[in-house]
């Protein structure tokens, strides 16, 4: 029985999925690459990226869940967090016994019988939170790079590198070229 990190990234998108991770890591690790993982957002992409080898490599199990931008629009982006946090545990769940589960935020839809505990600024606090918004993080923006590198027209967007927030440039291209079959149509008009 382990406990479990949760964390999201995209919530706050206007294009694409949101992406959820789920990790369960050891009690020990076999040398000191723990002591780098913290919060995606403090992290380069560089030490993301080889910091998601790590956490990959060494936790007990991991899982991604992602929530469609059509299911956003259907359901509201409160409940595609959830369901894609509920799609990764899922996957952890299906290789191991979770006994709690802690969450970065301050809500959670509960998941089974799993006792939880929401923590407001949780991947700055809890080991397990922050390598699942490494492995979130690195996992949202490689399926963005590829969306643009599968359909070159994204590119007018600025998803390579906006990975799809709302930045200047990107709503701009939205003005000017419309809204694409990925970007969240609840989303977008109350930003334009």
């Amino acid at each position: 029985m382990v406990e479990v990190g949760v964390d999201e990234v995209g919530r706050g998108c206007l294009f694409g999925s949101v992406v959820a991770a789920a990790v369960a890591l050891p009690e020990t690790f076999p040398d000191d690459g723990w002591r780098e993982i913290k919060d995606s957002k403090k992290l380069s992409p560089r030490k993301r990226a080889l910091l998601d080898s790590y956490i990959r490599m060494h936790a007990i199990a991991f899982g991604i869940g992602i929530a469609t931008a059509s299911e956003i629009d259907e359901l509201n982006i409160l409940q595609s967090t959830m369901l894609a946090m509920h799609r990764a545990l899922d996957q952890v769940s299906a290789q191991v016994e979770i006994s709690s589960i802690k969450v970065d935020g301050n809500y959670f839809k509960a998941y089974h019988e799993v006792p939880y505990e929401c923590i407001v600024k949780g991947d700055t606090k809890v080991l397990s939170i922050a390598a699942a918004s490494i492995i979130a993080k690195v996992f949202r923006d490689n399926m963005m790079k590829t969306l643009v590198t599968d359909n070159p027209d994204l590119a007018q967007y600025g998803i390579s590198t906006n990975m799809g927030y709302p930045t200047q440039a990107h709503i701009r291209a939205i003005s000017q070229h419309g809204l694409t079959d990925q970007h969240r149509k609840s989303f977008v008009v109350k930003s334009l």
